[in-house]
């Protein structure tokens, strides 16, 4: 006959390990707060009875979760990858979970998961830009859960942000560009519909022509979704155009990749034919042929420092600090001289 063992509770654990119900609470939610022999020793009397933290009753003592949800975009590459795996290494070092959701680039589901992460207890959340419904930050500011705004920087915002000015990046790169003897432009844009990352890309382009004497109105552009087919395919439309380009900008490193296998398809030389030019500087960048010229963002930064901010605004009220980091060109294979320049 089986019996049934009593469930281990933080009073065995304690026991167990020498120390304070109070230390060992400290050790599974806050284990930065703790020395690392003591917290090793509590943990190995967690492991060796089995213990597991009653979280609803946790919950209800603390009135927090130590969860902050993440809404990003998409799921299906790369680009926010690098910077959520900071996000949540920044955060597991302080007792704090992650959860994410994606929206798949719709205002709609974005607000469905901000109301679901609200309702399951998360304390804060990590959003992808500014341009948003206000209702959304009416919702957050009335259930008192923070929001950090990160992959952009708006000093002007009433929003925190913990990003990049994405217009002044791109400005940098098309300046460069331009410098090259380019003046047929082209840029292939994610969706710029409530999404002012890729928006402030396009007026980038736009303002760097503008300083360099040439007409924004003749970019040539083309909004798509994100994946390297619709890159691939709007390449094809763009140099189809009756002036063609000699250089096509890309919202992303996903469409720029798209771009290229296009490119070689079709028999166009990159970069004596035309020069291509990504955004994120993904691995992905790295390791397509031609290496391509791209924009570093600096994701790794970017995720670590977020969770930092919200870190010390949930554990010590400390008012979360606009942070702006630069964002810069990264020279590869896929940029040359124009032709005849």
């Amino acid at each position: 006959m089986n019996v049934k063992r009593p469930t281990p509770t933080l009073h065995d654990v304690a026991t167990r390990s020498g120390v304070s119900t109070a230390t060992v609470s400290r050790c599974l939610n806050f284990p930065d707060q703790v020395a690392e022999r003591t917290r090793k020793k509590v943990m190995k009397a967690i492991d060796d009875l089995g213990y597991s933290p009653n979280f609803g009753a946790k919950v209800m003592a603390a009135r927090r979760t130590n969860t902050i949800g993440a809404i990003i975009p998409t799921m299906e590459n790369a680009v926010f990858a690098r910077g959520l795996q900071a996000f949540q290494e920044e955060l597991r070092d302080h007792g704090f979970t992650m959860l994410v959701a994606s929206t798949s680039y719709r205002p709609d589901v974005e607000e469905e998961q901000v109301r679901a992460l609200v309702a399951r207890g998360a304390d804060a959340l990590l959003l992808i830009g500014h341009d948003r419904d206000p209702a959304v930050y009416e919702f957050l500011e009335a259930q008192g859960v923070p929001a950090l705004v990160t992959w952009a920087f708006d000093a002007g915002s009433q929003r925190p942000s913990v990003g990049f000015d994405n217009k002044a990046a791109m400005h940098e790169m098309a300046s460069e560009v331009i410098a090259l003897g380019h003046r047929n432009l082209a840029f292939i844009s994610a969706k710029t519909r409530m999404n002012d990352r890729a928006t402030a890309r396009y007026h980038g382009i736009k303002s760097a022509m503008t300083e360099a004497g040439l007409n924004p109105d003749d970019l040539l552009f083309a909004e798509t979704t994100y994946s390297i087919e619709h890159g691939a395919e709007e390449f094809e439309k763009v140099m189809q155009a009756p002036v063609r380009p000699t250089a096509v900008f890309c919202g992303n490193d996903v469409l720029a990749v798209g771009a290229l296998r296009r490119a070689r398809e079709l028999g166009i030389k990159v970069p004596q034919e035309v020069s291509i030019l990504g955004f994120d500087d993904i691995e992905l960048a790295q390791i397509a042929y031609p290496a391509l010229t791209t924009v570093h963002v600096p994701h790794r930064e970017m995720g670590r420092r977020a969770a930092m901010a919200l870190v010390g605004l949930l554990k010590d009220g400390t008012p979360i600090k606009p942070v702006k980091l630069h964002a810069a060109p990264i020279f590869r294979d896929t940029l040359a001289a124009a032709a005849g320049s």
